[in-house]
């Protein structure tokens, strides 16, 4: 502690040195007494040690009080400029430490509520596995229906989990538009043959961006118009040259649940209804999108149908 009292006020006492060296060599030049001088060196040392004494104290209480940093209410008897602008910077960093601690609970809090939905959205294809074990002939069709379920949440949630921790994670390059949404639709074709819907596309966009989070997004909204759309149903998919426009005559949703959609954990009535929603598709999609250079729009009437639109923000 007194090593380090004497280097934060060193430069005091080499001044004080330097005033007394000059005194000496004044004394010297001018051939007066060397006694006096002698009696006046001390009696000022004497007071720079009082002095010392103080300061010492002072910078003994200040380091204590810095060191037991969250008493932060002891530092009200600091006055000096420099006590209190430490004060005001402990302050501020306690603040902004529990600022963050704030976050990390409510994003801690919301994950446990996200995965609580997912196991719950994840029991349902599980039992239909289940059940079709317990009988002889197996609805193959239905089984790998249910297996893609499975798959299709795991892989939701894998992608939050990774977009949530890197959301840097981007890769800009040349690519089709139809080139990534092909491959999509031929994943839910057997889905689509289930249920009888036809899916049609037409045109193309040759844009730059990140075919894998791009194709993640277009993803979970092909994925959403299959879910909901009606037996016999029709999705259009419209690709031009600055947009995409995903078209289906499903169940629509619901007026006052379209304001909500993007919101993380929502499901609104439809995802309800049907026991379909995790609340992740829309709320992870927009966030991709955006960092994409994208903006979506999503227009719907109930029993009509649900009409997404793409396209570059600013557009």
């Amino acid at each position: 502690m007194i090593r380090a009292f004497f280097k934060e006020y060193r430069l005091w006492y080499y001044q004080y040195a330097l005033v007394m060296g000059l005194y000496l060599l004044i004394f010297w030049l001018y051939h007066l007494p060397i006694k006096r001088f002698a009696v006046a060196s001390v009696l000022a040392v004497s007071l720079l040690f009082l002095f010392s004494l103080w300061k010492y104290y002072q910078f003994h209480r200040k380091i204590n009080m810095l060191q037991k940093f969250i008493y932060v209410n002891e530092l009200d008897s600091l006055t000096s400029p420099s006590e209190q602008a430490y004060q005001a910077l402990i302050m501020s960093l306690q603040q902004a430490q529990a600022n963050e601690l704030v976050v990390q609970e409510n994003r801690q809090k919301k994950l446990e509520g996200i995965v609580k939905m997912w196991v719950h959205q994840m029991k349902i294809p599980l039992s239909a596995i289940s059940l079709m074990t317990q009988i002889t002939n197996i609805d193959t069709k239905e089984y790998r229906l249910q297996v893609n379920r499975i798959e299709d949440y795991l892989n939701n949630l894998l992608n939050y989990l990774k977009f949530r921790q890197s959301k840097d994670d981007f890769r800009f390059q040349e690519c089709s538009m139809k080139e990534i949404v092909l491959p999509i639709i031929k994943k839910y074709s057997h889905v689509c043959i289930a249920k009888g819907i036809s899916i049609s596309v037409k045109g193309d966009w040759q844009f730059s961006s990140d075919k894998k989070w791009l194709a993640f997004a277009l993803t979970q909204l092909i994925d959403n118009a299959v879910k909901y759309s009606k037996k016999d149903g029709h999705i259009e998919i419209i690709i031009s040259r600055k947009s995409i426009v995903i078209s289906d005559n499903g169940i629509g949703i619901l007026k006052e649940d379209l304001p909500r959609i993007f919101e993380e954990g929502f499901t609104g009535f439809n995802g309800h209804e049907h026991q379909k929603a995790t609340g992740l598709g829309l709320s992870i999609t927009k966030e991709i999108l955006e960092n994409l250079h994208l903006s979506i729009d999503i227009d719907s009437q109930v029993g009509l149908g649900t009409t997404v639109r793409l396209a570059p923000l600013g557009d």
